[in-house]
């Protein structure tokens, strides 16, 4: 089947087919930031995509992923008859390997350049030395940290910094601050996405222990940032910062009332399971089904400002779930 119109929820996936099969993306997330001018219609969260939207795009194939969307989301799509494809890479190597074969179903005759160049970069990746031991917090109030077989854990164990929670039996467990500083880790991974960490706040919660900031992109995102996340990351890895103890509201147990907050620039903190769904759904929607012939439901949305999120910047999201 020839796919001619593909909607993403997936801001990685977004990039990684508008800069390889231009024309084909037909329609993107809010929260889709690349490539830079990107101009297709907008759907809304990626966790909470408006689907009367996407099909209004009438789309031959819409691209999705266990940890960025809703399974009630895919379900609804498989239910109205529009093939929809799951992502799901927990490593390097997976993640180049999904990449290769969707673009192939797109249509893409040979693999692009900048998934060459990432194959190449990832092959030998600039590493610490010695490894240094880490906690990887992704959000606050209340506290989430990275902890087993996720994507951003092994590129981080690639380049040398072994993830403290990695041998947690959840994915992405909530220790209470009291805790990660108990862990005494040698160094704290601050990414700006899907919670925008900075300078100013992480840090502090944190004295005395190094802290890396690190962009979000390239420490989460699956596509053409893969090319040069091993020296990005790397770079910011040896430059950590550190910060004087300050108390932020929400640091401690009990959590305070509730209050009105700053505006967020990123996701709202993973819910607890939230990969079970998708995941469960996902091999039986790779199997992509023709959809039944019809005249298109209607035009699409208009297109909105992508700079909305701070997804690089940005942090995330989109009201949804860490990482991809």
């Amino acid at each position: 089947m020839e796919y001619v119109r593909v909607v993403s929820l997936v801001p990685s996936l977004t990039e990684a087919v508008a800069v390889t099969l231009p024309g084909v993306l037909v329609g993107a997330t809010d929260w889709c930031s690349h490539p830079a001018g990107l101009d297709v219609p907008r759907v809304g969260g990626s966790k909470y995509p408006d689907l009367a939207r996407v099909l209004a795009l009438d789309p031959d194939l819409v691209l999705l992923n266990v940890e960025e969307n809703r399974r009630e989301d895919a379900d609804a799509l498989v239910a109205a008859g529009v093939p929809v494809r799951v992502t799901y890479p927990r490593t390097v190597p997976e993640a180049l390997t999904e990449l290769a074969g969707l673009l192939a179903a797109l249509g893409a005759t040979r693999e692009p350049a900048w998934l060459d160049a990432a194959r190449l970069a990832w092959a030998d990746p600039p590493r610490l030395s010695p490894s240094r031991r880490a906690v990887v917090p992704v959000w606050r109030r209340p506290w989430v940290v990275l902890g087993s077989g996720t994507f951003a854990g092994d590129v981080l164990r690639r380049l040398g910094v072994l993830n403290a929670y990695e041998g947690h039996p959840e994915r992405y467990p909530r220790p209470p601050l009291a805790e990660l500083r108990d862990v005494d880790p040698d160094l704290v991974v601050l990414p700006d996405e899907p919670y925008r960490f900075t300078a100013e706040d992480g840090p502090e919660a944190f004295p005395g222990t190094p802290c890396a900031l690190l962009s979000g992109r390239h420490l989460t995102w699956y596509g053409p940032s893969l090319a040069e996340a091993p020296a990005v990351l790397a770079a910011q890895l040896a430059r950590p910062v550190s910060a004087a103890p300050l108390t932020r509201p929400g640091d401690h147990t009990p959590p305070p009332a509730p209050r009105r907050c700053r505006r967020r620039t990123g996701p709202r903190p993973p819910p607890a399971g939230a990969a079970s769904g998708l995941s469960a759904l996902r091999s039986g929607v790779r199997a992509l089904r023709p959809r039944p012939a019809g005249p298109p439901s209607g035009p699409g949305p208009g297109c909105a400002p992508a700079g909305r999120r701070a997804r690089s910047s940005r942090s995330t999201r989109r009201g949804s779930a860490p990482p991809p």
